[in-house]
């Protein structure tokens, strides 16, 4: 009888595992659905915010807009699930949305316990210190004993414990749930210090305080932190779908392929990358299992990384961030496309 169980279970696994067998996934499930739910923050300038009309901008939000492209050939359709740092990872494990696109850091413990996957860092941070210029503090050790209010659920904590214990300086931590307690407990004086993303703190200085030249970010960054999506584990299919749609906004940065020129480039240009990147060789899609032409709405609908980039956190933005270290590699910077074969 045991004989026969472990044959059974061998066998099942054998079917479970064997490629090209198919399984529901969670490109079937939004498919069926017709809209992808993206888990997004509750509310974060440049990343993820809704406007006055209730349309959701931002860096995280053109993550989830992409796959929709890529998926539907429509960027749109996405349902937006406002996360706090708390509960975002439960939301993901338990199904309520299919991407987490919310300005989360991939760590070792992350991504070993959580069961969890990220798909690629998209956001490449620090954590910071945002202060009263009347504090009069030029770097962080200059707050000895302040008061130091940080959200809960964030790597943050123990970044700034690592740091107190290896310097030999205390804070005393407020641990807050969202943004904007935590701007109200900056404002009214129960915090000296916000520490977060250093982006984050852009966006608090550059929209969420009444006065911005009233506060100043102080130049240490104690940690890295490199942001990006995240989905479910043992769905691969998804996971190259994430990657790949965010891979082709950076294939098309470093190609000099638009929103304004994808069609005349799909039209004139003889580079083997761009007829690849825009379906007009190969079929990239379909071993996706999607359409040939998924990149091609990707850049017509949301743009290439630059693109975003620039309206939702660089110049053309209110945080009006320099792309640092998330400019190409060609340049500089971190971001570097993998070749599609």
């Amino acid at each position: 009888m045991l004989r026969l169980f472990v044959l059974a279970a061998a066998l099942a696994w054998g079917l479970a595992a064997a490629p090209g067998v198919a399984q529901a996934g969670t490109l079937d499930n939004v498919r069926q659905k017709g809209t992808i739910a993206c888990g997004v923050n509750v509310g974060l300038g440049g990343f993820s915010m809704a406007d006055s009309a209730g349309v959701w901008k931002g860096l995280d939000v053109d993550a989830c807009r992409a796959v929709a492209a890529a998926v539907f050939g429509d960027a749109s359709k996405v349902r937006y699930v406002p996360l706090t740092s708390a509960n975002r990872f439960t939301a993901l494990q338990s199904g309520e949305v299919d991407i987490l696109s919310r300005n989360t850091t991939l760590t070792f413990l992350r991504d070993a316990t959580v069961g969890l996957r990220m798909v690629m860092t998209n956001f490449y941070d620090g954590q910071g210190f945002l202060v009263r210029k009347t504090v009069k503090a030029g770097n962080v050790k200059d707050l000895a004993g302040a008061t130091v209010c940080m959200l809960q659920g964030s790597t943050h904590e123990l970044n700034l414990a690592d740091w107190m214990k290896q310097n030999n300086i205390q804070f005393q931590l407020v641990l807050l749930d969202t943004t904007d307690v935590l701007i109200k407990a900056l404002l009214s004086g129960r915090c000296d210090v916000a520490s977060s993303d250093s982006s984050n703190l852009a966006s608090i200085r550059g929209a969420g305080v009444p006065n911005p030249d009233d506060f100043v970010i102080l130049p240490d960054r104690i940690s890295k932190e490199p942001l990006g999506p995240m989905v479910r584990r043992a769905d691969d299919q998804w996971l190259d779908i994430v990657r790949w749609s965010m891979m082709a906004m950076l294939e098309a940065e470093e190609a000099g392929v638009t929103s304004a020129n994808a069609d005349d480039m799909l039209a004139r240009s003889t580079n083997p990358t761009v007829q690849r990147l825009l379906g007009k060789t190969g079929d990239f899609g379909k071993l996706l299992g999607i359409d040939n032409a998924w990149a091609l709405h990707i850049i017509k609908q949301v743009g290439n990384y630059a693109e975003s980039y620039e309206r939702n956190v660089g110049k053309g933005s209110s945080l009006k961030l320099d792309r640092g270290p998330n400019d190409l590699w060609s340049r500089g910077g971190l971001m570097y496309p993998i070749p599609f074969r």
